[in-house]
């Protein structure tokens, strides 16, 4: 793949030959192994495969530049302490070719991007990935990077998002149950009352940055959003990945309380519907999305528990 979609208006142009380029200058000991792009590189950085063992990440924008320098700071001390592999950084790039940014070179990591009809069983797996959040919330978390100040920090307080949320509302109230989705919405305020005890949290545990060997998850990636924060941050996996009895599974192995759940819950709902006025802003012309069943079902398990 030469050529990476651009997902952002300040994105950096960036394509296999550049690549290329920043690994004779930097790292020529791997220059000579082929470049290839990889489909599901992520939101804030663009991977490409070199050789058969090699991962390159390079950041999209200004505001992902710091994760691969948090990467090789982090990610070395995380890693003993966790029961699923992350990516091991290998090589610290600098700015050069006309590249503005660090950018990394990791050890490339087998598995496919979670699906969950992929597993073989997946209530085990639902209940090793609580195990992999439990231990990560087991790390010192001192001197640990904390949550940008900002409305889409995860494992940071809903009401910073309530604007955003209720614009967000008005604009699809054609479209949902506007009082239902009031009522778990604010039900999720009500519970957004948290300790103060910060743990690390992944931040990100979406289907791309989970990968399935053997029909389990055998690796973890895209630790830009890790951070030391509010534990519930990573409950966020429970819908995204997971589904009936293995949702439940995971319920059970994290052992939550109650107000944790309901906030989660609420992060996942309020991230699904800000960003569809948002991207149908971006693209006016693109079909219209109508699939809503994914936020159906979160205010379905909302009112079943009323």
């Amino acid at each position: 793949m030469s050529d990476v979609s651009r997902l952002y208006d300040d994105e950096v142009k960036i394509d296999s030959a550049l690549v290329a380029r920043l690994l004779v200058e930097q790292f020529p000991e791997w220059a000579e192994a082929p470049i290839r792009g990889v489909a599901a590189s992520g939101t804030d950085n663009v991977t490409f495969r070199v050789g058969a063992d090699l991962a390159v990440r390079l950041p999209r924008t200004e505001g992902s530049q710091d994760q691969v320098r948090k990467d090789a700071t982090w990610l070395p001390r995380l890693a003993p302490h966790l029961p699923l592999a992350v990516p091991e950084p290998l090589g610290l790039g600098t700015p050069g070719q006309g590249y503005p940014f660090n950018w990394g070179v990791y050890r490339w990591l087998a598995g496919e991007p979670f699906q969950h009809d992929q597993l073989a069983d997946p209530v085990a797996a639902a209940r090793g990935l609580a195990e992999f959040v439990r231990c990560l919330q087991t790390v010192d978390p001192t001197g640990a990077p904390l949550p940008p100040d900002s409305p889409f920090s995860r494992g940071t307080p809903l009401a910073p998002r309530d604007g955003l949320f209720r614009e967000a509302l008005d604009e699809l109230r054609d479209e949902f149950d506007t009082g239902l989705v009031l009522a778990a919405w604010e039900a999720a305020l009500a519970a957004d009352v948290w300790d103060g005890t910060r743990r690390w949290i992944h931040g990100d545990l979406m289907a791309g940055n989970v990968l399935v060997s053997g029909g389990k998850p055998s690796a973890v990636i895209d630790f830009g959003t890790a951070w030391a924060a509010d534990p519930a941050g990573d409950l966020l996996a429970a819908w995204y990945l997971f589904e009936g009895d293995s949702r439940h599974a995971f319920r059970d192995a994290m052992a939550v309380d109650d107000a944790a759940w309901v906030r989660a819950r609420g992060w996942v709902l309020s991230m699904e519907l800000i960003v569809i006025p948002y991207l149908r802003a971006r693209d006016p012309d693109a079909e219209p999305d109508t699939d809503h069943s994914f936020i159906e079902g979160i205010l379905a398990e909302f009112a079943a528990e009323l």
